[in-house]
């Protein structure tokens, strides 16, 4: 980290000095690190520092080494600064505060607050009920936060599989039936009357637990426009195999639905009608872009195929009215 970098970090958190720092992780294909820096001489001891490096992007670890993916990268970073500038104050559900957002020719760095600091230091790999039910909490609250507003300076379509962005991956799918039906698919999706931010990478990875199973969430680099039922089946999808994604389904659904209406503070019924159609369709979007991207991934399971297929015919199939 250059000099000046420091210097805004120093500066904005009041501290008197860096006395050390740690690599949490590598960005995606190379593109810089998020590192977590220990403070002398601040009210906290620590922050975490997103160190973009667009210069030093290198190979895809899955192949998909291409402009298209360059460019989608890059604008993901600066859709997060903007994210962290312009909205994230209005958040009802918890993450990071930003403490600054520094620009430098090709690097970005992003000072925020440390979860683990403040209260969020556990990291999940599975979860049980108990723990998946602050993740839909979490999901509610934040889209609760943002219905009805126009994502000035995000994605217009939030997530990084939505089709307009992953051409490639299409061309890719050789399930015919379901390529025919991938623009359907995404224009039932698009055009839901009700709209709001979504996080658009609402993984397990991407949630942060207290010791009291509070939840707190990272990584806007995707948050953009669209039905929340997107960032719901993708949660979901990360987290349970797909006997457990049947069973609760109906369960998963009425607890979500549950705390969105608690966060929008009125009952919305027409929201929960058209939501509730299109979480499968939303389930049936995700399997399309896994099916092109990597045809092996362990997500592609029985239970997805035959939601996918039973949103295929609807789409494919229904009666056509005058």
């Amino acid at each position: 980290m250059n000099e000046m970098f420091k210097a805004v970090i120093l500066e904005c958190t009041g501290a008197t000095s860096i006395c050390d720092q740690e690599v949490i992780q590598e960005l995606w294909s190379g593109y810089g690190k998020i590192l977590r820096v220990y403070l002398e001489g601040a009210s906290f001891s620590s922050v975490v520092v997103k160190h973009v490096q667009a210069e030093k992007a290198q190979g895809h670890p899955r192949g998909w080494n291409t402009d298209i993916g360059h460019q989608r990268k890059l604008k993901s970073y600066e859709v997060e600064t903007n994210w962290y500038e312009q909205y994230s104050h209005q958040s009802k559900a918890r993450l990071p505060r930003c403490l600054t957002i520094e620009h430098l020719d090709d690097e970005v760095l992003m000072v925020l607050e440390d979860l683990n600091a403040s209260g969020y230091p556990l990291r999940k790999s599975s979860v049980s009920w108990q723990e998946i039910t602050p993740i839909l909490k979490w999901l509610a609250d934040f889209h609760g936060s943002f219905l009805g507003e126009i994502p000035k300076g995000l994605w217009d379509q939030g997530t990084y599989w939505h089709l307009k962005t992953r051409p490639q991956e299409l061309e890719a799918l050789k399930d015919e039936r379901l390529k025919k039906a991938a623009p359907l698919i995404d224009e039932k999706l698009k055009t839901c009357k009700f709209k709001t931010f979504i996080h658009g990478d609402a993984k397990l990875a991407n949630f942060c637990f207290s010791e009291q199973s509070e939840v707190a969430a990272v990584d806007f680099q995707y948050v953009g426009g669209g039905c929340g039922m997107k960032d719901l089946a993708y949660f979901i999808g990360s987290c349970l195999d797909e006997d457990e994604c049947e069973a609760l389904e109906e369960k998963i659904l009425d607890t979500y639905f549950s705390y969105l209406q608690q966060s929008l503070g009125e009952p919305n019924h027409a929201l929960e009608k058209e939501w509730r159609s299109l979480y499968r369709v939303a389930w049936a979007d995700f399997h399309r872009f896994l099916k092109g991207w990597s045809p092996g991934h362990w997500k592609i399971n029985s239970y997805s195929e035959r939601v996918t297929n039973e949103v295929i015919k609807a789409l494919l199939d229904e009666p056509v009215t005058s």
